[in-house]
C-alpha cells in the first residue's frame, strides 16, 4: 500500500509521494478541478492521510470517496506528537505533507468514513446556531452596558433592539429547523434519546450530529473520550502519581451542554440521582460528580440507541 500524505490550506493543497530517495511533491489547487488532477496522479493501491481541517478538507475527502480512494483524517495532535517523535524542526507545507505520508506509512490509520448529507447539514445548522447566540449575547451585553449611560443616543439604541430581535428570531428559527431534521431523518434516535430524563432534542440532535448517528464509534467510553469528559491519569515510577482533569477535547458547546443536562438529570432521573448521591458519600466534589453524570448520560444514550430500546427510569436488569 502506497501511502500520500496530503497538507491542506485553504485555497490549495501539498501532497507528498513516496520516491526512491524520501518523498516528491505537487501543489493542486482547492477547489475541484485540482482534486481531480490530484486524483489522477495518485498510484494504484494507495492510501491518502490528511489531518482534520474543517472545511477546507471536505472537498477533497468527498471527491477522493467518491472515487473509492481510501483516506484518513487524522487529528492535527497526532500529527504534531509524530513530528516531534521525528525530531522535525522546520514547518513548512511540503515538509507537513512529507510527514503525513510518513505518518500514514508508520500508524496505518484507518480509512475515515464521510458522514450522510443529513449529519453534513446537521452539523453546519448547528454551526450556525452556535454562532448566532454568540452575536445575540454580545449585543445583550452591548445593549446592557449602554443603559447605564447618562444620555443614550436613540439611533443606537433602537439600533441594538432591531439586532437583538433579528437576532432572537433567527435563533428560534435554527433550531425548529435542527429539531425538524433530526426528527424527519433520525426519528428513531430521536425518541430513544429523549426518553432519557435529562436530555432534550436540543442535546439530542447535537449528539447525534456528534456521533454521525451513533455510526462512528463502538462503545460509550469512545464517544465520551471524544467529547473530552474522560478523566486524564499520570503516574510513572514512586513521583508521579496525579488524577488530572479531563482532557477536554473535541466539541466544547456539546461538553457545556451536557454538563447543565447532568445538572438537572440528578432531579430527574433516578440512575444519575443515585450516582450522584452515591458518589458525595465518598467525599467526591460537585464538579466532579456531575462530570461522571455527564458521562452515565452519554452510557444511556449509547445504551438505549445501539439497543433499539427506550430509557426506563429506574430500570434494574436481572442479571444484575
Amino acid at each position: 500500500m502506497t501511502y500520500i500524505g496530503i497538507d491542506v490550506s485553504k485555497d490549495s493543497f501539498v501532497s507528498a509521494y513516496p520516491a526512491k530517495s524520501g518523498y516528491t511533491t505537487k501543489s493542486f489547487p482547492n477547489t475541484t478541478s485540482g482534486v481531480r488532477r490530484f486524483i489522477q496522479s495518485l498510484p494504484e493501491e494507495c492510501h491518502c492521510v490528511m489531518e482534520a481541517t474543517g472545511n477546507y478538507s471536505m472537498l477533497l475527502l468527498y471527491l477522493l470517496q467518491e472515487k473509492g480512494i481510501p483516506v484518513s483524517m487524522e487529528n492535527p495532535q497526532k500529527i504534531k506528537h509524530f513530528a516531534r517523535a521525528m525530531l522535525s524542526t522546520t514547518k513548512t507545507d511540503d515538509i507537513d505533507a512529507k510527514l503525513i505520508a510518513m505518518y500514514g506509512e508508520k500508524m496505518n490509520p484507518v480509512p475515515y468514513k464521510i458522514p450522510s448529507d443529513s449529519i453534513i447539514l446537521l452539523k453546519q445548522k448547528r454551526t450556525v446556531l452556535r454562532q448566532l447566540k454568540k452575536q445575540l449575547t454580545m449585543m445583550i451585553n452591548l445593549q446592557e452596558s449602554m443603559s447605564v449611560l447618562p444620555k443614550q443616543d436613540p439611533t443606537s439604541k433602537a439600533s441594538i433592539e432591531q439586532t437583538i430581535k433579528f437576532l432572537r428570531k433567527q435563533v428560534s428559527k435554527m433550531e425548529e429547523e435542527i429539531t425538524n431534521l433530526s426528527n424527519k431523518e433520525f426519528k428513531r434516535q430521536m425518541d430513544l434519546l429523549t426518553s432519557i430524563k435529562g436530555i432534550s432534542n436540543t442535546i439530542a440532535s447535537a449528539l447525534i450530529v456528534a456521533t454521525g448517528g451513533f455510526t462512528f464509534f463502538s462503545s460509550a467510553k469512545q464517544i465520551s473520550r471524544f467529547l473530552g469528559l474522560c478523566p486524564t491519569y499520570q503516574q510513572s515510577g514512586t513521583s508521579v502519581n496525579v488524577k488530572g482533569h479531563i482532557n477536554r477535547n473535541g466539541d466544547t458547546h456539546l461538553r457545556s451542554q451536557l454538563y447543565i443536562a447532568a445538572v438537572s438529570s440528578i432531579a430527574c432521573n433516578a440512575a444519575c440521582r443515585a450516582a450522584f448521591l452515591k458518589m458525595k458519600e465518598r467525599g467526591k466534589c460537585g464538579k466532579v460528580a456531575i462530570t461522571a453524570i455527564a458521562n452515565k448520560l452519554i452510557r444511556q444514550a449509547f445504551a438505549v440507541v445501539t439497543n433499539n430500546r427506550p430509557y426506563i427510569d429506574g430500570y434494574v436488569s436481572s442479571l444484575a
